[in-house]
């Protein structure tokens, strides 16, 4: 079976896998250990070792059956990549899964690029080629964003070069590491939507990012609602700061939400000194004031 090699990588991969920039030893040496360096060659499965850069955490166990399914019946149409780790030995820069479905496949050898990379370019190639592909949830990105940034001294402009984002794209992704391990593990299991995320990554406080997040989880609250509902709670928070006094906290802002609502009309929490305060509840007419009093059990 003949494989053409693809050249739509990305300009940040692309650039990785030219090794013209690492030292003349180390790429002679890997030359004279195996002649067929930047060629697609076919390896034995068993020679090739995981990843250890590997940013995705997670692999779907159906999918992955189908994809063994379709190679055990047309064979692997898109070669993996490794680098060379000693004689007969390679290590997996990108291609995982298509290397886990061959080896559910039965399949001995695999076509593999074979490159050179030290483990700094390794790392990038490995983060790029997964995040460009958009197989990671949104934390594994974020993840895959800041240990390019930590590991491979980048900054975000030059981390949005590399993956073909602009900067606010990739801040929007870091800052989803700022949000309680609760949230991130929701966005991982993809029980709310990077939507729901980057509104609650525009909220400030821990307490408040929770407690939009338990209304998102309990009601269902669309993006849209979401995003009313962080405004209506930046509001209030902007009132709060022009109050000089009777300031009350976002618990009790919580309460005095919950009993406007409870009595369909205007209620304040007024506080005063030493857990000192008052419930001023506001009627609109004789029948107004009966019905809240008969809500009262007046």
């Amino acid at each position: 079976m003949i494989y053409q090699k693809k050249t739509g990588l990305g300009r940040g991969l692309k650039a990785l896998l030219d090794d013209s920039d690492l030292p003349d030893s180390e790429r002679h040496q890997l030359s004279n250990d195996n002649s067929s360096l930047g060629s697609i060659s076919f390896v034995r499965i068993d020679q090739v070792q995981v990843n250890p850069f590997q940013p995705r955490t997670e692999f779907d166990a159906e999918a992955l059956k189908e994809l063994s399914d379709s190679i055990r019946l047309q064979g692997l149409i898109q070669p993996i990549t490794v680098r060379q780790a000693g004689q007969n030995s390679y290590q997996l820069i990108s291609g995982e899964r298509r290397l886990r479905a061959s080896k559910l496949a039965g399949l001995t050898e695999i076509p593999a690029y074979v490159r050179t990379a030290n483990d700094q370019q390794m790392l990038e190639m490995a983060l790029i080629e997964n995040i460009q592909r958009e197989n990671l949830n949104a934390i594994e990105v974020a993840l895959s964003f800041q240990r390019m940034i930590d590991e491979c001294n980048l900054k975000q402009e030059e981390l949005g070069d590399r993956v073909s984002k602009n900067r606010s794209t990739v801040t929007n992704y870091l800052r989803l590491l700022k949000l309680p391990p609760v949230i991130q593990a929701s966005i991982r299991d993809k029980k709310i939507s990077m939507g729901h995320a980057r509104a609650l990554i525009s909220v400030e406080d821990s307490d408040k990012q929770l407690y939009i997040y338990q209304e998102i989880i309990k009601n269902g609250l669309s993006v849209r609602k979401v995003e009313d509902l962080v405004r209506q709670i930046q509001t209030i928070g902007k009132d709060k700061k022009k109050s000089k006094s009777g300031a009350i906290s976002f618990q009790y802002m919580k309460i005095q939400d919950d009993l406007a609502s409870k009595f369909s009309t205007n209620v304040k929490l007024k506080l005063g000194d030493k857990g000192k305060g008052s419930i001023e509840i506001n009627f609109m007419s004789d029948d107004d004031l009966t019905r809240i009093l008969e809500m009262l059990d007046w």
